[in-house]
């Protein structure tokens, strides 16, 4: 939804001409997500309410006191009450989600955390009508239109979200990121597969999807701030039953940090299943998708330049990521298995990629890595997500 400022000031007074105030959807029907419940009389207030929703892609509901319709009040994702309008909130049904906000000096703070700092009398307030937190504007913006999105968006659980890594090149970590990404789809959860590499070739191509319709990262690369979950998975490619960003064939080769913050941010907030394709080179932008992911894995080959290459990236990547495991290739040189490998690499061992020499045949014909459930690589796509997901369930 886009919201000028003069018009928010017009949908402000159309408003407060109503004397209960309608309940009206400001901004129009079909426009953006189902927003916020508004109440206030304060326009200067309003005006700013209404821009921050915009900025979300919320599409609220504005009264003047606690609706008449109860379902208003107790079903809206987020309830923002002005402080001009608090006092006709009391006695409203408790619930979840009732921000107090005014302006000028504040920020955010917990209202049973009682008075110390700040005006008594906001505290009483927030804490008669169950206020979750008090706001102050302009100082708690940026922290509101990412609460206003996320209760809009429904937010929940993020997804689990695995980063695969090349001990060395040619370790075969973009082959097994699809893999990972197609068995993931076939839990049957939301899944999306990010192509973090810009000189990898594309996912896009290595799935056969090259050619589907949908946006790239030249399109995000000047993402800033956030970036609504939703919009994101809608505009990409859906390639074999998941989502994918991938790279056009064009020159560009550059994702900034805050592109890759942002972007990856939205994959996660829908939960589900994200997938991420990382580069060995640690810049910037890799750094921010490292810290988003809740598992990594280095694919290493079971040969001694290989463990020696591994070890460089897994001392990289481990001063960001908080959990980074092996996953060992054969076949192996003399004296050399899985567990060797790990240990020398000091990982955890997340499993032994099995030897598939039919693979390139795979690849040859066109058909996507891992695409065939029963495969070598499939089985092990499959009992990867088994132990993940009972382990995110278990925690």
């Amino acid at each position: 939804m886009t919201f000028r400022t003069a018009g928010a000031s017009g949908a402000a007074r159309s408003a407060r001409s109503s004397p209960a105030g309608d309940g009206r959807a400001v901004g129009g029907a079909g426009r953006g997500t189902a927003g916020p419940l508004i109440v206030t009389e304060d326009l200067t207030l309003l005006d700013d309410l209404l821009r921050l929703c915009a900025a979300a892609g919320a599409e609220p509901e504005v009264h003047h006191t606690v609706p008449e319709h109860r379902a208003s009040w107790t079903e809206a994702p987020l309830v923002l009450v002005g402080d001009d309008a608090a006092a006709r909130c009391r006695g409203a049904t408790r619930r979840p989600g009732v921000i107090l906000v005014g302006r000028d000096r504040g920020g955010l703070a917990d209202p049973a955390a009682g008075p110390a700092g700040g005006d008594p009398e906001v505290w009483r307030r927030a804490v008669e009508i169950g206020a979750d937190c008090v706001l102050r504007l302009p100082d708690a913006e940026s922290w509101l239109v990412d609460r206003i999105a996320d209760a809009a968006e429904g937010a929940g659980r993020q997804a689990l979200t695995v980063g695969v890594i090349g001990g060395r090149g040619g370790a075969g970590a973009s082959t097994l990121a699809c893999a990972l990404a197609l068995a993931g789809a076939r839990t049957g959860r939301r899944t999306l597969l990010v192509d973090g590499d810009p000189l990898g070739g594309g996912l896009d191509v290595l799935l056969g999807g090259e050619r589907a319709e949908g946006r790239r990262w030249p399109d995000f690369v000047a993402s800033k701030g956030r970036v609504g979950g939703g919009a994101l998975e809608e505009s990409l490619p859906s390639v074999r039953g998941l989502r994918v960003l991938s790279w056009d064939r064009g020159d560009s080769v550059l994702v900034p940090a805050d592109a890759m913050r942002a972007v990856l941010a939205a994959a996660r907030r829908r939960g589900g299943i994200v997938v991420v394709d990382l580069p060995r080179r640690i810049d910037a932008a890799v750094s921010e998708a490292l810290a988003q992911l809740d598992l990594g894995l280095l694919v290493v080959p079971g040969e001694l330049r290989a463990v020696a290459a591994a070890h460089r990236v897994a001392t990289h990547a481990g001063a960001v990521l908080r959990d980074l495991r092996a996953v060992v290739r054969g076949p192996y040189a003399s004296g050399l298995d899985d567990q060797w490998v790990a240990d020398t690499l000091g990982l955890p061992l997340a499993g032994e990629l099995p030897h598939d020499p039919d693979l390139l045949a795979v690849l040859d014909s066109g058909a996507p890595p891992g695409g065939e459930a029963n495969g070598p690589l499939g089985r092990f796509c499959a009992a990867f997500w088994e132990r993940a997901l009972a382990a995110e369930g278990s925690s």
